[in-house]
């Protein structure tokens, strides 16, 4: 296998100031110290688990935005896709709200270091409502190799998170 990356947690700052925008308080420093790397669950695994640093539930329908604390040096010409968990997607629908999330390799400089976050909607058709327990995994995310046209020519630098490349 080749190895295209690594994960770091962001600084405290910068998770302190997703968890505010996100729940509009700061997070308790042991919420901090308990964030876990994402990592494989076997030897076969392509995916890697993203594990919630809070307990939540979300009756069908409902959403949320997670801050997972965690951000990925990727090498030049890979990205990270993510997914919802195989598990959660077939019991309860789980959701990401950008269908698959994608993590350039600049995002990692960006004023934010590159702070991944989820936004997630249970949708259930069947009345579930999902639970996922502090430390659980509840995203996969899985790098994958990419190329550019032969006449690309882009030379503009990222700094920002959602949307940031169009601005």
């Amino acid at each position: 296998m080749q190895r295209v990356a690594k994960f770091y947690k962001v600084s405290l700052k910068q998770f302190q100031e997703g968890w505010q925008d996100t729940f509009g308080q700061a997070a308790e420093q042991e919420v901090y110290e308990s964030l876990k790397l994402p990592v494989r669950a076997t030897a076969g695994s392509a995916g890697y688990d993203f594990f919630s640093p809070l307990t939540f539930s979300l009756a069908p329908g409902e959403t949320i935005k997670i801050p997972t604390g965690i951000r990925a040096e990727i090498s030049e010409g890979w990205v990270l896709q993510c997914y919802p968990r195989s598990g959660l997607g077939f019991k309860f629908r789980l959701q990401l709200n950008n269908t698959v999330g994608i993590i350039d390799s600049d995002y990692f400089y960006s004023d934010n270091e590159g702070h991944i976050f989820a936004k997630i909607t249970n949708d259930s058709k069947e009345g579930k409502t999902l639970t996922v327990e502090a430390g659980q995994g509840f995203m996969q995310g899985i790098f994958m190799p990419f190329g550019i046209t032969v006449d690309d020519e882009v030379t503009a630098v990222r700094n920002g998170g959602f949307g940031s490349t169009t601005k």
